[in-house]
């Protein structure tokens, strides 16, 4: 079953793995042995200065601080010998004194540069291990269950740091049935984590509280100038959220309140629909807005798909600039099961796109309807 990404392991992910000590060794040898073999055939140690300059630079790069040490004291120690051997007889002593201090002191910057790298990633690792851990915490793993609908999706953040995104989804089983939402926060990555938890904190304690889609959409609206007003005064950007509030009970109409979100799609009969829905200003820009959040309502029979998905989907840009045709892309996929179908737009979306350009983050949700409730 599609799911939300798994945490990476921290040295697949976020370190280069350093080569083995074997491979270190072989590898010295190897360009020793070169070096040496140059020098006698152009009758020079011009060629040793290539050797010092790359070996321990690229060891600072890709090794260990261990292994970045070994490298630049054999470099060292090579690099003495062979200036005072070919220089007893073709330089002078001066030379390989210089060609000594020149590499110990490359050797030195070497070593730093490793341990400034090895601790930047450490600190990074830390960094990340932490919003990985509230991701999970903000975003339940997928599929969810309740006794109205199966919800089965994807979530695919796409920052570099490939854990955490803008989007955000939640479904929760109230006494009013299932509310089901899910939204974009203006911005990505860490600078978006904290509106996003404004927001699904808010919506886990509201959804059992407020009877009404209206009264619980001016719940989550309440919450994003919370944090924004927070956001003002530590010095960081406003954000407002976009997001589709649907609410699902046995009956076989559905309502909905749409922030200014991506409007939900149908599946039906080999068919696909757009609902139509009344679209508001997004969570946060309430004030501005000239007419209060209205819900909507929208036939939802049984046997129906509701797909729920993000502006990562629907702007996603071809060779020649044209955008994701969601309503003809989902009409070739009515056949597929509605816990393969997030994957099956994720993958035949990222074909789509123009190859190299960067893509936002991606949220898909598949709705159907729980067989143990029976519309009517």
């Amino acid at each position: 079953m599609p799911r939300s990404r798994p945490e990476p392991s921290a040295e697949a992910s976020e370190t280069i793995k350093p080569p083995s000590n074997g491979e270190l060794l072989a590898g010295m040898l190897g360009m020793t042995l070169l070096v040496l073999l140059l020098g006698v055939v152009a009758d020079s140690v011009a060629w040793l200065v290539g050797f010092m300059v790359f070996l321990p630079a690229a060891a600072a790069a890709l090794c260990t601080v261990r292994q970045t040490v070994f490298v630049c004291a054999w470099t060292a120690t090579a690099a003495t010998l062979i200036s005072f051997v070919w220089g007893g007889n073709r330089g002078s002593l001066l030379d390989g004194v210089l060609m000594t201090l020149f590499t110990v002191c490359l050797g030195g910057a070497s070593v730093y540069a490793c341990r400034r790298r090895v601790q930047g990633e450490q600190d990074m690792l830390r960094l990340r291990s932490t919003a990985g851990a509230m991701q999970r915490q903000i975003l339940r793993p997928l599929p969810l269950v309740t006794p109205d609908v199966l919800v089965h999706g994807l979530y695919e953040p796409l920052q570099e740091d490939r854990l955490v995104g803008g989007d955000i989804y939640d479904v929760i089983d109230s006494p009013w049935g299932t509310r089901v939402l899910v939204g974009d926060v203006q911005g990505k990555g860490l600078a978006a984590l904290g509106a996003a938890f404004a927001v699904i904190g808010a919506f886990r304690e509201a959804a059992h509280r407020e009877p009404t889609l209206t009264a619980l959409a001016d719940v989550l609206d309440s919450s994003v100038v919370r944090h924004n007003s927070y956001a003002d005064r530590a010095g960081d950007d406003e954000r407002f959220v976009t997001a589709l509030v649907v609410g699902i009970d046995a009956h076989d109409e559905v309502q909905a309140v749409n922030c200014g979100h991506v409007p939900p799609q149908l599946l039906h009969d080999g068919k696909v629909s757009t609902p139509d829905l009344d679209v508001g200003v997004p969570l946060g820009l309430a004030a501005l807005a000239e007419q209060p959040v209205t819900v909507s309502w929208f036939p939802f029979p049984a046997g129906a798909t509701l797909v729920l998905s993000t502006d990562g989907l629907t702007e996603t840009r071809a060779a020649d600039g044209t955008f994701y045709p969601l309503d003809e892309r989902l009409a070739a996929h009515t056949d597929v099961a509605p816990t393969t179908l997030p994957r099956a737009l994720y993958d035949d979306a990222r074909a789509f796109a123009r190859p190299g350009e960067p893509q936002d983050d991606f949220a898909v949700l598949a709705v159907r309807r729980s067989p143990r409730r029976v519309a009517h």
